[in-house]
C-alpha cells in the first residue's frame, strides 16, 4: 500500500493508538492508511494495479474496511468532483500551499473524521493536521525557511515543519507542531543583553528552555530530539516535571513525556540539513530513503530486498532529482518515478 518508510523510533512498550469511529474502535494505522489511499485514488494517477492493491488492502482487515467506509461517508459530497480537482483540495501538499479560505477550512474539518476521538482521551484524530494547516509559520515538503521573531530570535524551519509563536509579558513560547527547527537566540547570534523573559520550545513530549543558546529540536512520533550547538538548554518532560535535565553544548538527547534519555555526542548527519545537505554515513538505504521522504511531497517506497544495502555520501537537499539519479551509480538499484508524487527504489534488473 502507499506508505512512507519512516525513521521514527517507536517504544515497543507504548500501546498503539486506536480511534473511536462511529461507535466502533479501529486502529489509528488503519485510519492513516485509508487517508493515504484516498489521496492516491483522487490524484488521477492511480494505475489498475494500484486499484487492485487498494481492493486487497480493504478486504484484508475489518479495520481497513470500516475505516474506508467511514472515509467514504464523510467525503461522499466530493463524489461529483473530478478526481484531480478533489485531489487538489484534499492533498496535504495542496493544503499547505493554499490560502486559508473558509471552504478550505470546511475540507480540513471534513477530513477530521467528523470529530473522531482518540481512545486515550478527547483529542480529535486529525487535531495535528488541523494545527499544522493553521500554524503561524509552516513549510511544505522540501522547503526550508528562516524567520526572525519580534525579540530577534532566528528560527529556521526544516521541511514539512509547523510552529506557533506566543509571546507575552511573562514568556516567549515557540510551539513545534511538526517537523524540525533550529533556534538561535538574539544573544547567541548578535551578543548584547538577553531578553529577561524565558524562551521555551514546547513539543508534545515537554518543554525545552533556551539558556542563551543555539539548538535544534525535532518532533518525532513518540519522542522529541534536541541537539545543542551552543550554550545549553533545560528539558522538562510533560508528565514528570521533576525529571528535568540540562543538556550542554555538543550534546544531543531524546526525551518522551515520561523521561529523558542519556546525552550523546552531536553527530554530523542529524545537523547536516542546516547546511542544506543530507549526509549518509554507512547508512541503510531504507533509512536514507525514509529521511529523503521528508523532502518530497508524495509517497516514497524502498523495496525490502534492497533496504539493507549501505552506502555513504554527502548530497545537496536543493537537488533531490540529482540524489535519485546518483543512487543507481553507487548501489545495484533502479529508481522508478511514476509521477513527482510517487518514487520507488527497487533492485536493479538482472543483465540480459
Amino acid at each position: 500500500m502507499p506508505q512512507l518508510d519512516s525513521l521514527d523510533h517507536h517504544d515497543p512498550a507504548e500501546p498503539s493508538q486506536t480511534l473511536l469511529v462511529g461507535g466502533q474502535r479501529i486502529s489509528a494505522t488503519a485510519a492513516d492508511q485509508a487517508a493515504e489511499w484516498l489521496t492516491l485514488l483522487m490524484s488521477g494517477e492511480a494505475t489498475e494495479e494500484d486499484k487492485l492493491r487498494w481492493q486487497q488492502w480493504r478486504e484484508a482487515d475489518p479495520d481497513h474496511a470500516y475505516a474506508w467506509q467511514h472515509l467514504e461517508t464523510v467525503t461522499g459530497w466530493l463524489g461529483n468532483m473530478q478526481p484531480k480537482v478533489a485531489y487538489g483540495a484534499l492533498s496535504p501538499y495542496a493544503l499547505s500551499q493554499a490560502p486559508k479560505l473558509p471552504g478550505r477550512r470546511k475540507i480540513i474539518t471534513l477530513l477530521s473524521w467528523g470529530g473522531v476521538l482518540f481512545a486515550t482521551g478527547a483529542v480529535t484524530s486529525r487535531t495535528n493536521a488541523w494545527q499544522r494547516a493553521t500554524a503561524d509559520h509552516r513549510t511544505a515538503a522540501g522547503e526550508q525557511r528562516s524567520i526572525t521573531l519580534e525579540d530577534g530570535t532566528r528560527v529556521t524551519l526544516n521541511t514539512a515543519t509547523a510552529i506557533d509563536v506566543r509571546f507575552d509579558d511573562q514568556a516567549r513560547v515557540v510551539r513545534l507542531l511538526a517537523g524540525e527547527i533550529a533556534i538561535m537566540t538574539r544573544q547567541a547570534a548578535f551578543g548584547g543583553p538577553a531578553d529577561p523573559r524565558p524562551l521555551y520550545v514546547q513539543t508534545v513530549q515537554g518543554r525545552i528552555q533556551a539558556l542563551g543558546t543555539h539548538f535544534v529540536v525535532r518532533q518525532w512520533d513518540g519522542h522529541t530530539a534536541v541537539a545543542v550547538l551552543q550554550s545549553a538548554v533545560e528539558i522538562v518532560p510533560a508528565e514528570i516535571p521533576a525529571a528535568r535535565l540540562v543538556v550542554k553544548q555538543g550534546e544531543r538527547i531524546l526525551f518522551t513525556r515520561i523521561g529523558i534519555g542519556t546525552p550523546a555526542a552531536l553527530d554530523e548527519p542529524s545537523l547536516a540539513w542546516i547546511k542544506g545537505q543530507i549526509v549518509a554515513d554507512n547508512i541503510r538505504l531504507g533509512d536514507f530513503m525514509a529521511e529523503l521522504a521528508r523532502y518530497l511531497p508524495g509517497v516514497v517506497r524502498c523495496a525490502p530486498a534492497v533496504a539493507d544495502l549501505r552506502f555513504s555520501g554527502v548530497f545537496p537537499l536543493n537537488d533531490i532529482d540529482r540524489i535519485l539519479a546518483i543512487l543507481p551509480n553507487v548501489l545495484p538499484v533502479q529508481v522508478k518515478l511514476r509521477t513527482r508524487y510517487w518514487v520507488a527504489v527497487e533492485g536493479a534488473p538482472s543483465p540480459a
